[in-house]
């Protein structure tokens, strides 16, 4: 499996320790950036570089999975989830990761790096990727219809009238 990585600068370490745990498991790891620190850099470009990455891989064929962090992860997510085809998760413990993958299948974990500990952090991801989509029929039904709004703006029609 290929997982693709990016951060900001509060993520910069966890990016790079990460990265090792990563591929001590057995993962080819695409870093997004960025290269180095800087404390006023501009994640979004990395995110959506890395979220980018992710749908093309799945296109063609390749199994892969995100990984964005940030401070808190939130604008880390959202830059992510602008990507036609992401579906990003912001976790913050196990059972949000598990339930990211299962019920979501999210393609995309987004972290807060100052809201955890390095080994919160692993095991989160840890979890994310070793957990599968459901599949079930109610989850499969939800996830298409947000792609069908993502795609065209349709929605089922208002059960108000």
């Amino acid at each position: 499996m290929r997982i693709h990585i990016a951060t900001d600068h509060a993520g910069l370490d966890f990016s790079t320790q990460l990265q090792e745990h990563l591929r001590a498991a057995g993962y080819e790891v695409v870093d997004h950036g960025p290269i180095e620190y800087d404390a006023v850099d501009d994640y979004p470009a990395f995110c959506i570089r890395a979220a980018q990455a992710v749908i093309a891989d799945q296109r063609d064929g390749v199994e892969a999975l995100g990984v964005v962090f940030g401070g808190s992860g939130n604008g880390e997510q959202i830059a992510a989830n602008k990507v036609a085809g992401v579906r990003a998760a912001l976790v913050w413990n196990l059972s949000t990761a598990e339930l990211a993958r299962e019920h979501n299948d999210a393609n995309v974990i987004s972290i807060g790096a100052r809201q955890h500990t390095f080994d919160e952090v692993t095991s989160f991801i840890d979890r994310f990727i070793q957990t599968p989509f459901s599949g079930d029929e109610r989850h499969v039904r939800r996830i298409g219809q947000i792609a069908d709004f993502e795609r065209d703006g349709s929605l089922l029609p208002d059960p108000r009238g």
